[in-house]
């Protein structure tokens, strides 16, 4: 049941974020940055050490007992930290990446992608600071303060997981400056709608929790196919 609702899951993320994300470009006259937009986003956000950490949390509220009005308030508080700090983020990473040459940003993204491959086929854990997350996951992840500083906190973590298809888009948006808040804003939005769909969609913690450890399971898949999309950008880019 677990890999059936996975499943959904995903390609419920995959409808949503293609559809309103490509209305939104459309509107704003940016219909050619499309698929780019969609190939980044979307490595980001089936991104798998999110859903590891995303895992650590909702384990350490079921050991709780948490549930209810409690549970969501808990989880978006989690969700809406990683939003802002990612976003904040974003915003240093585009003033940064305008700076160099968007071919070195090609050249990355093409390393970045071949890095994330081998990672999903060797199976090796890019998710830094594992023991700390997890003890923070568990003592501080019941409360609301506390699942805000555990989402701040795994914006660091992310990076080695992130950076990829995060700079190379900071790359390519930081070209067009006055667009740069809301196409920051559009992207992290496809980046937590997984995490969004996990805590709305499902009835029980067990349903919430047996969809992230099976999307933990994939993970070696989903970074494959991260890597892939990441590195097909890059060679876009050197068109």
């Amino acid at each position: 049941m677990g890999s059936r609702k996975a499943l959904v899951y995903l390609t419920v993320t995959v409808i949503i974020s293609v559809g309103l994300s490509s209305v939104f470009l459309a509107l704003l006259g940016m219909p050619d940055f499309i698929p780019k937009f969609l190939a980044l986003s979307l490595s980001d956000s089936i991104n798998p050490c999110t859903f590891a950490v995303y895992t650590m949390l909702l384990i350490a509220l079921s050991v709780r007992g948490l549930g209810g009005r409690a549970f969501y308030l808990v989880g978006i508080s989690f969700i809406s930290a990683v939003y802002i700090s990612y976003y904040t983020l974003g915003l240093g990473l585009a003033f940064l990446a305008g700076r160099v040459p968007l071919r070195w940003a090609a050249y990355f993204a093409i390393a970045f992608g071949a890095y994330t491959v081998l990672t999903g086929i060797y199976e090796r854990s890019r998710v830094g600071g594992k023991r700390t997350l997890r003890r923070l996951a568990f003592s501080k992840g019941g409360s609301v303060v506390g699942a805000m500083l555990l989402g701040f906190f795994v914006s660091t973590t992310l990076l080695p997981c992130s950076a990829g298809p995060y700079i190379v888009y900071a790359a390519i948006i930081s070209r067009s400056p006055g667009m740069v808040p809301v196409l920051l804003a559009l992207y992290n939005a496809v980046f937590i709608l997984p995490l969004l769909l996990i805590l709305l969609a499902f009835g029980s913690l067990r349903e919430r929790k047996d969809v992230s450890r099976v999307m933990v399971r994939h993970s070696g898949e989903l970074s494959v196919v991260s890597g892939v999309l990441i590195a097909a950008i890059g060679f876009w880019l050197l068109r």
